[in-house]
């Protein structure tokens, strides 16, 4: 008998435990481990999101994010229908406020036709059929745009994995690796692990892991604090679904928006500041390490130096509420300061270049028998059983 397959995933957030997954489906016999440093799944990006089902309307056709975005938001949604997870596809409109937004609108209807999808252009009037309080010179209507509880999403994921016989290690950290002939042994807190391959989708630990085991990633990451809050609930009937403004193509980030979640909260958010630690959810979370990595790292500086006006405008709003409320009144005027309440933040592992450019696209590397997830951004969340589909057929050439 041909000795099985052993596979370590690094990282418990949800692309961790979709490849782990879609290992224990595609290599029967497998021995798959998953390793979390955190002692719950899906407790960092995956967990602190705003649950929304991405369509696929911003990313460039051909790059990864717009192919596996668009089977990926499908392949979610199948996905929550058979194991019961909270879902909809209620769809979201895109609105534009001021005359020079409406080249930027007309040309994400263009991109969303061009991926095939159900993209409508709307009037004023039109647009408050959907959205009653919204304030629009014109708007997009995006069908295909959903939310879903990624959390519970995970929690399904983690129930086949153990229904599969795949080992699960919560609080369990990575510190390094050697190889010993064709194996990769990767030395944790709790013990050597032996194993033949690897995949590191370890998120805001992302480049470092990579580093601890070896190899040396094209990009660093750079950790933005998106701040949310949430309306108070005798407000909640001024949003109905989803509530997106246009991007500001010269700021690398969506901009601050509404959103209703399947428990009927809606969230505004996010803004987009630097955090002062990888997992620095508010000002006061500082871990000099993790701060040291980016103030040395040469494209932040470049990053900064071409971004400083809007880096400078997300942080006075982090610290106004009434600069983020009026953020949120542009897109619905009866929103009042007191009306927000502050909600969990979340942390964006995003990848910077040494040139200071923002990796834009997912980017996964292939060393030897090991898979580095490097880039996994919105809508990574969304992509998840496609990019693990992806990593798999990697590992497959791999061998």
């Amino acid at each position: 008998m041909p000795t099985p397959v052993r596979v370590l995933v690094v990282g418990g957030g949800i692309i961790g435990l979709a490849v782990a997954e879609r290992l224990v489906q595609e290599r029967p016999g497998a021995e798959v481990t998953v390793l979390e440093k955190e002692t719950s799944w899906a407790a960092h990006q995956t967990g602190r999101n705003s649950g929304v089902i991405h369509s696929g309307l911003y990313y460039p056709p051909g790059s990864l994010k717009a192919t596996l975005c668009r089977a990926g938001a499908a392949s979610m949604v199948a996905f929550a229908r058979e194991e019961g997870v909270p879902h909809e596809v209620c769809g979201k409109l895109v609105v534009a406020t001021r005359v020079d937004e409406l080249p930027g609108l007309a040309r994400l209807q263009h991109r969303g036709l061009a991926h095939g999808l159900h993209v409508t252009r709307l009037s004023p009037e039109a647009a408050r059929e959907y959205e009653p309080h919204v304030d629009a010179l014109a708007a997009l209507h995006v069908a295909e745009t959903g939310i879903v509880d990624y959390p519970a999403v995970c929690a399904a994921l983690v129930r086949r994995l153990e229904a599969a016989g795949a080992r699960l290690l919560l609080g369990t950290e990575v510190l390094g690796s050697t190889s010993s002939g064709r194996a990769v042994v990767v030395h944790t807190t709790g013990g050597d692990v032996r194993v033949d391959q690897v995949v590191a989708c370890a998120g805001l630990q992302a480049d470092l892991v990579a580093r601890r085991l070896g190899h040396r990633p094209a990009a660093r990451i750079v950790p933005f604090r998106g701040e949310y809050h949430e309306l108070r609930p005798e407000v909640r009937h001024l949003v109905r679904g989803l509530v997106y403004p246009v991007p500001d193509p010269a700021f690398p980030f969506l901009g601050v928006h509404l959103t209703r979640d399947t428990d009927g909260h809606v969230h505004a958010g996010p803004n987009a500041v630097l955090a002062l630690a990888r997992e620095g959810y508010d000002w006061r979370t500082a871990r000099w390490a993790d701060l040291r990595d980016t103030l040395t790292h040469p494209g932040f500086w470049r990053l900064v130096a071409r971004h400083h006006r809007a880096g400078a405008g997300e942080v006075a709003r982090s610290l106004s509420r009434h600069r983020f409320g009026d953020s949120l009144r542009r897109l619905v005027p009866e929103l009042r300061d007191d009306d927000l309440v502050a909600a969990p933040a979340g942390v964006r592992a995003q990848a910077v270049r040494a040139d200071g450019s923002l990796v834009d696209d997912f980017l996964i590397e292939r060393a030897g028998s090991v898979v580095h997830v490097l880039n996994a951004p919105s809508p990574a969340a969304t992509s998840a059983f496609e990019i693990a589909r992806h990593i798999v057929r990697l590992l497959g050439d791999a061998r």
